[in-house]
Formats: structure tokens, sequence, C-alpha cells
């Protein structure tokens, strides 16, 4: 049984990774729906919230329905991320994420997300203060390494681990692979099997099939599995792999119907939480996934990505169901 805090997760739980622009409340909902156990919110910048940036505050937005859910948050100073602690608790989270990963260049140059990899003393110090100046769990995710010569995971699992933090999330490749090549799961296996560890390690990278996520857990032996990019536009990608854990079969693909359905409340849910015109942007990068492998799509996703009001997408939906079902 995987455990965050008091918090039971079940075993092997499956993760819906914290990803920019797509782990929205709308698509967290979605994808708790179709059995995803735990869900981040997109990282949230720390000295924007200190700041009060409407969209770092907006990040902030949690419901109910998604529960356990976690507030991921990003930052290299101390003071700010002290501070920022504060802001997230009023947004009542089940638990903390600090993400020590993100390998993109505007992060990395402020020695925030994998940029901290340089210097695990800090990273250490961050987890350490930040769990004494809070009351929920503190959870981080982060990278093998900086690079292929700096794999220092396991130093930095022991160190996190004796700070106080209480789960560890890692991505198989290191900063400078980006999301290049192919994630090693290796490292992070053996960082579950040190004697010295006792916190979940949970595995992330290139987990993109039941096939893999079953791979993870009974051949690596890991607590859990964090989804990411499989999960974009496929909400039913945790509901598939739970299928193949219990039957060793896939489930039936989802119908055009039920296609259709997701994609309209996903709309509708982001055009209410956030607008129409951000709504509509943010719902198109999902098109793709949500109608892959039907033939002769292609005029009907470009209609759908390019229409400017809600009415328009939903007149090619149904344009969709009428030829497709």
């Amino acid at each position: 049984m995987a455990k965050i805090g008091n918090i039971e997760l079940g075993d092997f739980p499956l993760l819906l990774a914290p990803m920019e622009d797509v782990s929205d409340p709308p698509f967290r909902a979605l994808c708790k729906e179709q059995g995803a156990d735990v869900v981040y919110t997109e990282f949230i910048s720390s000295e924007g919230l200190i700041r009060d940036a409407a969209k770092s505050i907006q990040k902030l937005d949690i419901y109910e329905r998604e529960r356990p859910v976690g507030i991921q948050i990003f930052g290299a100073n101390l003071d700010s991320m002290l501070r920022t602690v504060e802001i997230v608790e009023q947004s009542k989270p089940d638990f903390i994420d600090i993400n020590f990963g993100c390998p993109v260049k505007k992060v990395v140059s402020k020695g925030a997300g994998a940029g901290i990899l340089k210097d695990i003393p800090l990273m250490e110090k961050l987890s350490r203060e930040m769990v004494k100046h809070s009351n929920l769990p503190i959870t981080v995710k982060t990278r093998l390494g900086w690079d292929d010569q700096s794999i220092y995971i396991m130093e930095v699992a022991e160190r996190l681990q004796d700070a106080g933090v209480q789960a560890l999330a890692i991505h198989g490749r290191t900063r400078a692979q980006m999301y290049k090549g192919c994630a090693t799961w290796e490292p992070i296996a053996d960082v579950k099997n040190n004697p010295r560890i006792h916190i979940p390690i949970f595995g992330n990278g290139d987990v993109d099939s039941a096939e893999k996520a079953m791979v993870m857990r009974d051949e690596y032996g890991l607590d859990g599995a964090m989804i990411g990019r499989a999960s974009i536009g496929n909400p039913w990608f945790f509901k598939d792999v739970k299928h193949f854990f219990e039957t060793g079969k896939h489930p039936e693909l989802p119908s055009i119907k039920e296609r259709v359905d997701v994609v309209k409340r996903h709309l509708t849910m982001a055009i209410d939480w956030n607008g129409e015109h951000a709504g509509l942007y943010e719902t198109r990068r999902h098109y793709s996934n949500y109608f892959k492998g039907i033939p002769n799509f292609k005029e009907y996703r470009q209609r759908m990505v390019t229409g400017e009001s809600k009415e328009v997408v939903f007149e090619v939906l149904d344009e969709v169901l009428e030829k497709f079902a």
C-alpha cells in the first residue's frame, strides 16, 4: 500500500503528471473519472505566486472531485518558496510537490527545476525547510541527474528522505536528455531497492502503454507510475492500465460517441474555468489523440483546431459523430 503521509493511495497507484498547460482542472477531472489515483496541478512559479501573478494564482484552483491532489511549485529562492507554502496551503491541497525536474531553459536558467540538480545541498535545504514550514506532506519530482556524468539520484533520494520528503517521483532521464531518447528505469529501481529508502518511489517517463506500466510494477518493483504524455487527449489511459492489470487484456476502445461526448465536456469545462479564448486554445492540444486511429480525420481535426467558438467546434463534433459513429 503506497502512502503519501497518511494518504492511502492503494497498490501501485497511477498518477497524472504535472504538465504545463495540460494538467488543468478540467483535464484532471476527466482523468480522475477514468481511474487516475492521484493528480497534480500544473507547476506553479513561486516568484509568480508571491507577486500575485494572475496565471499563477489561477493554477491554485482545485476541487473536491480531484482528491487526492497535489499542488506543484518550483523555485530556487528559500524565502520565496517558504512564502509560497503559506499561499498554497490556503487552497487546501492534500500535499505539496516540489518540481526539481523541469528541464526547460527559462526555468533551469534561474537555478530552479532541473537546474537545482547542480546544487544538491540547496535541493536538500529547500526541501528540509519547506517540510518544517508546512503541516502538509511535501513530495518531490526530479530527474536522474543533470547529465550522464552526474547521476546522483541515490544520494538525492537519501538526502531528500532524511529532509522529511514523503514521496519521490523520478523521471528516468537526465536534464541533458530533455524529452529525447528513452527513459531509463534501472536507476529508479535501484533507489527503490535501497534498504535505506522507505518512502514511495514513483516511476515516470515513457509509461505509454498498459504493458509498460505492468513492467514498471512487476519487473522494476516501483510503488506507482506517473503518467504524462500518454494521457494527453486520452484520459482513458488510466482505465486501460487498470483493466489490463486485472484481466491481461485491453478494454474496447472508446466509441466515437464516447469520444465526442468527452471532448464536448472537456471543452465546456475549460471554457467555464478559463473563458472561451483560453479554453478553446488549451483544449486544442488534445484533439489529435482524442480521435487517434480514425482514418481520414485530418480535415475535421483542422476545423476543430481553428474553430473560434464553442459552437463551431461542437458543429464539427456533431459531423464527426454522424460520419464515423
